[in-house]
C-alpha cells in the first residue's frame, strides 16, 4: 500500500499501515509529524543531546518493532511520548550506574586519594549526623525509601504504618528538613539539591 504524503493531510493510520507494509514515505512522514514531540519528551528529562538523540532514535527502533500492537492510531502521539518518557528513564539510570574516571594527573595520585578519603568521611559523617537530628519517624521512612527502592508506596506504607497517599509528602517533608540540617552543618548551601 502506497500512501501519497504531498498533501500532508494523511491519517496516522493510513501512515501507520503503510510504513508496516514497508512504504518508506510514509515511514518518513511519521518521523517528521513526531520526531518534534519525541525530543521534546527527551529533552524535558535534562538528557545531553547525545542521550537525548538515543532516546529519539530508540523511541522510533521500538516503534518499527511494535508497529502491529499499535491498537489505537489516533493515540500514536500518547505511545510514541510513553515511549520517549521509558527510554529516558533508562538513559538516566544508566548514567547514575556510571563512574567516571580520570587519567592520573600527577605522581601524588596517592596522596589525592588519601585526601579525598578523609574529605569524604567528614562529609559522610557530618550528613550523618545530619540524618540522626531528624525525628525517629523521617528516619523510618526514609531509610525504607533509600534501602528498599523496589518498594510500591503501597508496601513502604504499610512498613512504617503510614497512608500510601502520605509516603510522598512525608518523604518531600523529611528530605527539605535533611537538606535544612546538613546546611546548617555547612555541607552545602540551602536550596541547593
Amino acid at each position: 500500500m502506497q500512501v501519497d504524503t504531498s498533501s500532508g493531510t494523511v491519517a496516522t493510520a493510513d501512515l501507520l499501515s503503510a510504513a508496516e507494509q514497508g512504504d518508506r514515505a510514509a515511514w518518513s512522514e511519521l518521523v517528521a509529524r513526531y520526531t518534534p514531540t519525541v525530543w521534546a519528551v527527551a529533552r524535558a528529562h535534562r538528557l545531553s543531546r547525545v542521550d537525548a538523540a538515543d532516546v529519539v532514535q530508540n523511541t522510533w527502533v521500538t516503534l518499527m518493532e511494535n508497529m502491529k500492537g499499535i491498537h489505537n492510531p489516533a493515540r500514536l502521539s500518547a505511545w510514541l511520548s510513553t515511549t520517549a518518557r521509558r527510554h529516558s528513564l533508562r538513559a538516566i539510570a544508566a548514567r547514575r550506574r556510571e563512574i567516571p574516571v580520570d587519567e592520573p594527573r600527577s605522581d601524588s595520585l596517592v596522596t589525592e586519594a588519601a585526601d579525598v578519603g578523609v574529605v569524604w568521611e567528614a562529609w559522610n559523617a557530618a550528613l550523618w549526623k545530619a540524618f540522626t537530628q531528624l525525628s525517629e519517624h523521617c528516619q523510618r521512612v526514609l531509610r525504607v525509601l533509600v534501602h528498599s527502592p523496589e518498594l510500591s508506596y503501597e508496601q513502604v506504607a504499610a512498613a512504617v504504618g503510614i497512608a500510601p497517599g502520605s509516603v510522598g509528602p512525608t518523604r518531600g517533608r523529611c528530605l527539605s528538613e535533611l537538606r535544612r540540617k546538613a546546611a546548617l552543618a555547612g555541607l552545602f548551601q540551602e536550596g541547593v539539591r
